[in-house]
């Protein structure tokens, strides 16, 4: 008969699961602004700004010194290692100044895929040599959960079981080593929009995921009270000819849920998957409306989703701080609304909240 080694105490398993449920509590999302240096160049390229740390840390700045209702909305913000030790320009550490509006701080701890020999192409995430240590001075900085991004992408072969078997695997252990340093794992198996697959197709890979996932979880004695899952929603292919309403999003992705999920995870925060910001919206909102049980928060982890109106707002010009941080809040309130099922459409939506934020072999 098997026997379970006490993994944490009660102690532990107290902070992991108050952490969690503080970052989903009601209405509560995460901003992910863990981009690397080479994806924020990507996107400042776009607004015509140098990719400079100074570039870089003068936007974050304008996001994180927002008015402090924004803790309305933001639950937790995801930060890059070089994002979690800069300043804004009064000497301030963006953590402290996060922290200071009761949002929780937290690090993105993977690094990037390496190849699956004998795959088409596949992934498995590197990053477990040195994790624990790593964890343990991130924690001690002053960041309270992970994130570790796995990549699983459709098409005729994939994804084969071994990189399906590779990846839970992978994000079990992570979580593990996350949680043994009192960081709250947030789980990100992302079966990326790529190819022209319908959703049907996606729902049966995403139900086939993210049961081999909480099946590694479980193996790996991981505290599920003290983690969060950010998943993808169900949908077509990017390249799908075919269109679905937020409604049948929102039914095949609970169902997809409610098939694989446990009762005891407390929040499942989306990503939005190169989704418009108005769509990512639309359908967190009708995901949060959807008939079907739904026994945790379902919330979001938008990244572009949240960031596009503010981006194009800034422009790289400091003299654009205001309407920056109005386009910021304005999605911030959106989703928070979405959260709880009242997110109502309005029409007015800016150009760039409309724009499709999709990129091929997206990487963070």
């Amino acid at each position: 008969m098997a026997y379970q080694f006490p993994a944490l105490t009660s102690e532990q398993k107290k902070e992991l699961s108050e952490i969690a449920q503080c970052i989903v509590a009601s209405g509560k999302g995460i901003l992910a602004a863990d981009e690397s240096v080479g994806t924020m160049g990507s996107r400042l390229q776009r607004i015509k700004v140098e990719n400079t740390e100074e570039n870089r840390r003068q936007f974050r700045e304008i996001l994180f010194t927002v008015d402090d209702s924004i803790s309305q909305s933001i639950g937790g913000v995801i930060l890059f290692h070089e994002t979690l030790y800069q300043k804004d320009s009064q000497g301030k550490l963006f953590r402290d100044i996060l922290k200071k509006k009761g949002i929780v701080v937290g690090i993105k701890l993977d690094q990037g895929g390496a190849p699956l020999a004998g795959t088409n192409k596949e992934t498995t995430i590197q990053g477990l040599d040195g994790l624990s240590e790593r964890c343990a001075q991130y924690k001690k900085d002053g960041a309270d959960f992970g994130k570790w991004r796995a990549v699983l992408k459709i098409d005729n072969q994939c994804p084969s079981h071994l990189a399906i078997q590779e990846n839970a695997n992978t994000l079990a252990r992570y979580a593990s080593i996350c949680q043994q340093n009192g960081l709250v794992p947030i789980v990100e198996p992302e079966v990326i929009a790529d190819g022209d697959h319908d959703m049907e197709h996606c729902q049966y890979v995403t139900e086939k995921v993210l049961a081999a996932v909480y099946k590694a979880l479980n193996d790996h004695h991981v505290y599920l009270e003290g983690t969060l899952l950010k998943p993808n929603m169900v949908t077509a292919g990017h390249a799908s000819t075919k269109k679905y309403t937020p409604e049948q999003v929102a039914m095949a992705t609970v169902t997809a849920l409610y098939r694989t999920v446990p009762a005891a995870v407390p929040g499942i925060c989306f990503l939005s998957g190169g989704m418009s910001e108005e769509d990512a919206t639309l359908n967190l909102n009708a995901i949060n409306l959807c008939p079907l049980p739904k026994p945790w928060k379902l919330s979001f982890s938008y990244g572009r989703a949240l960031q596009a109106s503010a981006l194009a707002a800034w422009g790289g010009k400091a003299t654009n701080k205001k309407a920056t941080q109005e386009a910021f809040m304005k999605r911030a309130l959106a989703n928070c609304q979405a959260a709880k099922g009242q997110y109502v459409h309005t029409g007015s939506s800016g150009a760039a909240s409309t724009q499709s934020l999709f990129t091929a072999c997206y990487t963070y």
